[in-house]
């Protein structure tokens, strides 16, 4: 067990986590396009910092978040031609616009899964779901935090992420499940749903450990300073691309079903 817990980012980073649920949660709580308008907003604004990490000129991350904006709201309203097109704009974008760009590529396809996800989830499937993707994400970074300031012990990947613990991988996880728990008593599904929320508290995890990867070899700390306490989008919604690409792949290949959703 650590000798001292180490409290002093909390309050920044709860007030932060406060106005993002507030806004948030307001937006999913309308759907349509207040929810489609704030994920192409999201989208921008992540995008614009994948790209400052790795742009060629000042100009590119500025137009470059523009695209996957173009490229979400794409997905969501415009036809497939347009999708086509905006892809391929964006392909170039990232290829020429950029001096590392597998990094920029991969993350901004899970950009655009992510949102498209989200508002699948929440235009077919309705609020309930969308909030229990949201909650579980919430849970494996809150129970992360507290079971690896708490209780501390050996790292899991010290050269990508210092601060992340086995212990508290084990609290993101057994908060999650709590979740399930809770969306099971709530008759959204059987006891597979615990399974299920904590195999989307893995991928949140990975999506995290990947974030922390692409900062580090980037030689940054933070994917910008939009939100004190949390450093950028990015930073924050990590996670939730992780549940989220996954959760996308497994409707993508027909397994809604199978998960409940209805």
């Amino acid at each position: 067990m650590s000798s001292k817990a180490d409290f002093s980012d909390l309050m920044p980073r709860i007030v932060s986590a406060v106005a993002l649920v507030l806004v948030g949660l307001g937006c999913m709580w309308v759907g349509g396009d207040a929810f489609g308008v704030l994920l192409i907003v999201a989208a921008g604004l992540m995008g614009w910092e994948v790209s400052r990490m790795h742009a060629d000129a000042p100009i590119v991350p500025f137009v470059y978040g523009l695209v996957i904006a173009a490229v979400v709201l794409s997905a969501m309203f415009l036809p497939a031609f347009w999708s086509g097109v905006l892809v391929a704009l964006a392909i170039g974008a990232a290829l020429l616009g950029h001096h590392t760009r597998p990094p920029v590529v991969y993350t901004s396809v899970a950009i655009v899964i992510t949102c498209t996800t989200l508002f699948v989830l929440r235009s077919q499937f309705g609020f309930g779901w969308t909030l229990w993707l949201v909650l579980v994400v919430i849970a494996s970074d809150i129970g992360g935090y507290f079971a690896g300031k708490l209780i501390g012990g050996p790292k899991i990947l010290p050269a990508i992420s210092p601060k992340k613990t086995w212990s508290g991988t084990l609290g993101g996880w057994a908060l999650a499940a709590l979740v399930g728990i809770v969306a099971i008593q709530m008759d959204m599904g059987g006891f597979g749903l615990i399974a299920l929320s904590v195999v989307m508290a893995i991928a949140a995890q990975i999506g995290d450990l990947l974030e922390s990867l692409m900062k580090r070899k980037a030689g940054i700390k933070d994917s910008s300073n939009l939100i004190p306490g949390h450093g950028g989008l990015l930073d924050r919604f990590d996670g939730t691309m992780g549940a989220s690409v996954a959760l996308g792949l497994v409707m993508a290949l027909g397994g809604a079903g199978l998960m409940g959703l209805s």
